[in-house]
This record gives C-alpha cells, sequence and structure tokens, in this order.
C-alpha cells in the first residue's frame, strides 16, 4: 500500500497522474458561473434581474469600493515618487520635499480611512474567508518608493 501523501497538491497530483480526472463530466467545456445552486428556485428570476442590472450584495459593493480606491491611492502615489525623481535635478530640492511629503500625508489620511472601512467592512461578512486585512502603510509606501532604488 502506498504511504500517503503529505499534502494535498501532492494527492491531486497523483490523481491526475493516474488518470482519475480524465472522464469527468462537462470535462473542456466552461464553468456555468451565473447560476447559484443555493438559491431558492422560486427567487430565481428575482435573483436574475439583480444580477443583471448590476446589484450585489452591501458587503460585496463595499469591498470592490474600498479595492478600487486603494488602487487610486496607489496609483497616485507612485505618480508623485515617479515626480519626484524626475526632479532630482531640479534646484528647488525644497519643494520637490514638501510635495513628497504632502502626497505621503495625504496617502497616509487615505489609508487610515480605508482601514477604518474595513473595519466596518469586516463585521459585515458572512465569513471568516471573506476577511480583508488591514493595509499597512510602511509596507505600501515601501514597495512603491522599492521600484525606483
Amino acid at each position: 500500500m502506498d504511504k500517503p501523501s503529505s499534502s494535498l497538491d501532492e494527492q491531486i497530483r497523483k490523481a491526475m497522474e493516474e488518470g482519475y480526472f480524465d472522464d469527468l463530466s462537462g470535462k473542456g467545456k466552461p464553468l456555468d458561473l451565473k447560476s447559484n445552486p443555493h438559491e431558492h428556485p422560486e427567487w430565481g428570476m428575482a435573483y436574475h434581474v439583480l444580477r443583471s442590472s448590476g446589484f450585489t450584495l452591501p458587503w460585496i459593493e463595499t469591498r470592490r469600493i474600498i479595492e478600487q480606491e486603494l488602487e487610486e491611492a496607489r496609483s497616485s502615489l507612485e505618480r508623485s515618487w515617479h515626480w519626484r525623481w524626475s526632479q532630482v535635478q531640479n534646484t528647488d530640492s525644497e519643494n520637490v520635499a514638501r510635495e513628497w511629503q504632502h502626497a505621503l500625508e495625504k496617502f497616509e489620511e487615505k489609508v487610515k480611512d480605508l482601514n477604518k472601512r474595513i473595519f466596518n467592512y469586516n463585521l459585515q461578512i458572512p465569513s471568516i474567508q471573506f476577511r480583508r486585512l488591514k493595509i499597512n502603510l510602511e509596507k505600501e509606501i515601501s514597495k512603491i518608493t522599492k521600484q525606483s532604488d
């Protein structure tokens, strides 16, 4: 008898190699992610109309907005960082430093706001698997400033 594999990935890989997944129904066909097997059949049409109109659960929309605003803040700080580096030869380095500091402060305020919203979002989610970790300000700034170093 074979010794059990130490990880799930190894077990799946071994099963694939042995052909256990070769004859699955629907193989090679796209998954139908439009239907929800857990929704009540009598509410199916109502859910379909809501989905088609772009409606979603409030906590999902909150997460989408948080991620969108974080990406916008990152992009803004990254543009400021690149501007700072393009102005290295500028004789008015005091003004460049002041502008960079202003951009950092603005980013820090946005992160504080987003972290408050993340805290509230985490209180709304139905399961811990949807939890959003708070944004680490230092890591975010480090990722942006390390790009040009």
